[in-house]
């Protein structure tokens, strides 16, 4: 079972000084993402309070069902203080789902969105369920070998605001942004055994500190 710090405070004081990275637990691949992380160097804490949110260094927001974690937000009256940290610089990585969380506008549905990254994305976009693929994906970013993308009913971004670069594109959209503390991947990389998007989240949480 992958150990997942439950008390920031507790920690011994080297571990104390790596980050630690939030996986929001309402929903979805949360200890896929903790077993990526921890395996990277990250200690970790599953977020499903105010104070949980409150001590982490970073968050990642996991695959899941968007709407259903947007009430649960506000149930948890996690919403606001959420939106709150990442403008003030949190780091904040959504995948599929979570992408759809954090974006500015969902294209074709009335659905509210958190609008923590200035993308119009459209859920679904590359088919259902059985569609699900997993594709070479090329992200300079993190080198010259393709990434094993896994792309589970995934959203695709249909428009990107003049401040967020485009990391990634498969089928002519854009699936791996970031703009600024934020960033977001159509695919689920903490269902692979390749640990570089993690990686490359883990440094941005590094040098916001």
């Amino acid at each position: 079972m992958t150990e997942v710090v439950r008390d920031a405070t507790s920690a011994p004081p080297h571990e104390a000084s790596r980050p630690l990275v939030g996986v929001l637990a309402l929903q979805g691949d949360v200890d896929e993402h903790v077993a990526m992380l921890r395996g990277i160097g990250a200690r970790t804490l599953a977020v499903k309070t105010r104070a949980e949110l409150d001590a982490v260094d970073g968050l990642i927001i996991p695959g899941g069902e968007s709407t259903t974690v947007i009430r649960l937000l506000d149930r948890f009256e996690l919403a606001e203080p959420l939106v709150a940290r990442v403008r003030a610089g949190l780091p904040l990585w959504g995948t599929c789902m979570g992408m759809i969380v954090a974006a500015t506008d969902v294209a074709g549905v009335d659905q509210r969105s958190l609008g923590l990254i200035d993308i119009t994305v459209r859920r679904n976009a590359f088919g259902r369920q059985l569609a699900s693929e997993e594709v070479p994906l090329a992200i300079p970013a993190l080198g010259d070998d393709p990434f094993p993308a896994i792309f589970i009913r995934a959203p695709w971004i249909e428009r990107a605001g003049a401040g967020v670069d485009v990391l990634a594109s498969h089928g002519g959209h854009g699936v791996f942004v970031r703009q600024a503390n934020v960033m977001g991947t159509s695919f689920h990389p903490e269902l692979t055994s390749d640990s570089r998007v993690h990686a490359f989240f883990l440094e941005i949480v590094a040098r916001s500190l």
